[in-house]
């Protein structure tokens, strides 16, 4: 009766990495997590709904042999991502798309940006601009949220410009407004085929990402994503992060969402696998002090799980 805060699947997004083959691939870092063919990614879509989890984040792995310096395969009509928005909206429209918006599954370099002419950062307003165009043709499949995951400085603002400039009002932006340079995030960039190649570019993504040991950074890039017209505000990696979450909340009316990463994911299984800790309790506890601290919805990996378990509780 008196529980201050609760989990239920309406409040989980479930990530979903998608792929052109025609069989799931398991995910060796992420335990119980595949690639879903994009054949059958509605059905994915559907079987979420029914066990309350409206929401996805789609993620493409993109082919090796598509992927440039520049991330050109982003701005493709056909590519994957965009074909994946589509097979959704056409077979599944009740679930809400939220549509990564970055260039890392597309560089041959891994980064969220173009690079500049001498290779040793990102070019920002290169990186910008390219971003614009993905998000119109992300718009114009069907996604209802656009998420630019990058941290380039300005992109909320000019996506925000464009997407009403081209009549996709009703088009929402998830802003990765506090998205830290963390060593969480490795499994996922397995997942997509980001990882950094050996003789890649020797650039950190601390150079865009936020650092660690900043809180009040995080304030003041939040206030900048909502003056520029951000719609739901992002806290990544969640876990680690749960001050910045409060602090987010206790300053501004906008929703919070908070990601749950890959690393958090695999290291409960990881230890569970150990038997150390108690995968189901230690899942539980984590996702409910996510919400504890403020945020209204969590992208996890725990998603599906959590609702199958949550339905055969009640």
């Amino acid at each position: 009766m008196l529980a201050e805060n609760t989990v239920e699947p309406r409040h989980l997004i479930q990530p979903i990495f998608v792929t052109e083959g025609s069989e799931p691939e398991p995910i060796a870092s992420l335990p119980g997590i595949s690639r879903t063919p994009l054949s059958q990614l509605a059905a994915k879509c559907a079987e979420l709904q029914l066990l309350g989890i409206h929401g996805v984040a789609l993620f493409p792995k993109v082919d090796p042999t598509r992927k440039t310096a520049e991330g050109a395969e982003a701005l493709n009509p056909s590519n994957l991502a965009l074909r994946a928005i589509r097979e959704v909206k056409q077979k599944t429209p009740g679930t809400v798309i939220f549509a990564d918006i970055a260039l890392d599954p597309y560089t041959t370099h891994g980064h969220d940006g173009i690079l500049n002419d001498e290779g040793t950062d990102v070019d920002n307003d290169r990186t910008v601009e390219a971003l614009v165009k993905m998000a119109l043709f992300t718009a114009q499949a069907g996604a209802d949220f656009v998420a630019p995951s990058d941290m380039m400085d300005g992109r909320v603002k000019a996506i925000r410009h464009a997407l009403d400039l081209a009549n996709h009002t009703r088009t929402g932006i998830l802003a990765y407004s506090a998205k830290y340079a963390s060593a969480f995030y490795g499994p996922f960039r397995d997942a997509v085929g980001s990882a950094r190649k050996p003789g890649a570019a020797p650039i950190s993504k601390a150079t865009y990402q936020m650092d660690p040991a900043n809180r009040r950074e995080a304030a003041r890039e939040a206030i900048l994503d909502t003056e520029e017209g951000a719609d739901i505000l992002m806290v990544k990696p969640a876990g680690t992060y749960l001050d910045i979450i409060r602090d987010l909340r206790e300053s501004t009316s906008l929703p919070i969402a908070a990601y749950q990463v890959s690393g958090e994911y695999a290291q409960l299984h990881a230890a569970a696998e150990k038997g150390w800790l108690d995968l189901g309790a230690t899942r539980d506890e984590t996702l409910l002090a996510i919400r504890r601290a403020g945020a209204d919805v969590i992208l996890t990996y725990f998603a599906e799980a959590y609702a199958r378990d949550f339905s055969a509780k009640k």
